[in-house]
């Protein structure tokens, strides 16, 4: 049994993976990650998603805990073309990229093309950005109930907004606070919460609110979104020296791919 007070893993609704350094990623397509969500949620069960790329795969290789979260979450996604490429390279290739900022949107929009009256928790960004960020999402998804805090609070406050997330009952829960905090949050957090599905989406919050502006479909289009920020955040060169360190892991530890 799991740390949600689950017996069942992820592997129960869908075996086909492939291990990355040990992480394990689901070779699902967008859209079959979407109705596994909306199959969590009429299930009523807690369930955690982790959309990771190259960085994330490398923290794990540094901290146990995070490893840990990696291994116990319901289901790991590709959001890096790093970690695509990684298995094709292994012979088992991914259908697609499933990058976080997308995902919660599918979500949002097929909860709104069906009517499905979600209730969405977002965790994060800056309060103007948050502010910025529900206000959209009412306008675009009116079917919908939003409810956020922002992510500037220190421990000691944690409780009380803890409590504003398991007043509010969500059925999905997005946390925006970088990696690996927030899906240590969530890990650390998730079974005392009414069910809902949870996952980590770095800063899409702030990329929602406008603020941030994304990639151009032609740097999406070419897999080089990564190559986009740093170009835009030149303070991001210390991250991207993770992903020389992944290709190099991924080459010289093949056995860590079965």
């Amino acid at each position: 049994m799991n740390v949600f007070g689950r017996a069942e893993t992820w592997a129960s609704f869908h075996p086909a993976y492939v291990r990355i350094l040990g992480v394990r990623f689901g070779r699902l397509t967008m859209r079959q990650v979407v109705e596994q969500v909306f199959l969590w949620i009429q299930e009523q069960s807690r369930r955690m998603i982790i959309t990771a790329g190259p960085e994330f795969v490398m923290m794990a290789q540094r901290d146990p805990a995070v490893m840990e979260v990696a291994q116990r979450a319901d289901l790991v996604t590709p959001d890096g073309i790093g970690i695509v490429l990684a298995a094709k390279w292994r012979g088992q290739p991914l259908p697609e990229r499933v990058t976080g900022v997308e995902l919660a949107l599918e979500i949002l929009a097929t909860a709104q093309q069906r009517g499905q009256g979600l209730r969405v928790y977002v965790l994060g960004a800056h309060p103007d950005a948050l502010a910025a960020c529900l206000a959209r999402f009412a306008r675009e998804f009116p079917a919908l109930t939003f409810r956020g805090h922002h992510g500037y609070f220190d421990p000691p406050a944690w409780p009380k907004v803890l409590d504003d997330i398991r007043a509010f009952a969500p059925h999905l829960w997005l946390v925006g606070l970088g990696q690996p905090r927030q899906e240590l949050l969530i890990f650390q957090s998730l079974h005392s919460l009414p069910p809902c599905v949870a996952m980590g989406v770095g800063g899409a919050i702030d990329v929602w609110s406008g603020r941030i502006k994304r990639a151009p479909a032609l740097f999406r289009r070419l897999n080089l979104e990564w190559l986009y920020r740093l170009l835009r955040q030149p303070s991001r060169w210390r991250r991207q020296l993770a992903l020389p360190r992944f290709v190099w892991h991924v080459l010289r530890h093949p056995d860590r791919g079965a």
